[in-house]
Order: structure tokens, then sequence, then C-alpha cells
């Protein structure tokens, strides 16, 4: 059983607050498909139509919980991607953007990471692959901008998009792992090595 926030702790936030911590909390532990929404229900002190009246069903309450966790974080995406003739800076702030990002809420980003290893066909792949695209998009379009001042970007925005998202990753679930701080000096590493790899 997850971890229960007691309803006195988080008086000043409304049942729909609530209801969204413990399906982290919930959906963390178990999977969104493995997850039951009466466990959530039973952790919020709400009944099953309380839930449903916010989120209509475990879908939609999934799909909330990712709108909220993930909208500032590609608004910030976004910003980091707005070319501005700067590769080496921007991929900067992308890096810290993700990093931040990780540092901020490490059991959503363990969630939703999971989810995009769900198998293909899965309802929980289909439910994640949306904000899967939104984090492509504008690194994407970053690296297609930037061929025009980097001639050997040229044809490769798509395998850089993948590469450089991989390489992140990596960096922030071995700091995970390690139990260690993703410091600038992690940053600054990373970055080195990613313009190394694309410009040698």
């Amino acid at each position: 059983m997850t971890s229960i926030i007691p309803i006195g702790i988080l008086t000043r936030m409304n049942n729909r607050a609530v209801i969204l911590e413990n399906a982290l909390l919930h959906f963390a532990s178990y999977g969104y498909e493995a997850a039951v929404i009466q466990d959530i229900c039973d952790a919020s002190g709400i009944t099953k139509p309380t839930l449903y009246h916010y989120f209509r069903s475990k879908r939609g309450l999934m799909e909330a919980l990712l709108k909220e966790n993930f909208t500032t974080f590609i608004a910030r995406l976004n910003d980091a991607c707005d070319y501005r003739r700067d590769l080496t800076l921007n991929l900067e702030q992308v890096i810290r953007a993700y990093f931040r990002f990780a540092e901020s809420n490490p059991l959503f980003y363990k969630l939703q990471y999971a989810m995009r290893n769900a198998p293909t066909r899965s309802e929980t792949f289909e439910i994640i692959r949306p904000w899967v695209k939104a984090q492509y998009g504008p690194v994407h379009s970053l690296f297609s901008k930037a061929e025009a001042d980097h001639g050997n970007l040229r044809g490769h925005a798509n395998a850089n998009t993948i590469t450089l998202h991989g390489m992140i990753h990596a960096y922030i679930h071995q700091a995970f792992e390690d139990n260690s701080y993703l410091e600038d000096e992690i940053l600054y590493r990373a970055r080195q090595q990613f313009m190394y790899g694309i410009f040698s």
C-alpha cells in the first residue's frame, strides 16, 4: 500500500489536488494499468463518485496528472530551444531544464519515464505518447534551425534529438542511483560530451 496523505495536513488543498497527490504516489508505485482507483480514493478520503466528478475515469486522472506536472516544464523547454544562434547556450539550457525538472519532482520524473518504456500497444504508452512528442518537437526544431550555422548538422536533426534526450536521461538516472545532485559541473560535462560528439 502507498503512503496516505492525511486530509488534515492538506487542509488548504482542495479535493482535486489531494487526489492528484495520492494518484502520483499510487501510479508511481504500481504503474498505471495495475493501479486501483479505490485505493486512490481511500488514500484521499473520498468516494469514487467524487473522483469521477473531477476526472471522469482512471485515464482522465492520469491525463490530468501528466498535464499538471508537464505543462510548466514544456513551456521552459520551448524557451530553452528558442534558437539564438548560440547552440552551446541552447544545449546548456535544455539540459538544465531537464535536470531541474527531474530534481524538483523525482517521483513524477520516474513515473513518466517508466510510462515511456511501456509496450507500444498499451494504454500506458498511448497516454504518455503526446507528452513525449511535446518534448521531442522543440529539440528537433532547435537542431533544424541550427543547421544554417552548422553545416555538419544537416540532415541529422532526428538523430541528434534522440541522442541528446538519451544522454540527458542517462545522466539523470545515474544521479538518482548515486543519490547525488545534478550540479552544474555535471551539466557542463554533459553539454561538452554532446558537443564533442556532434562536431567531431
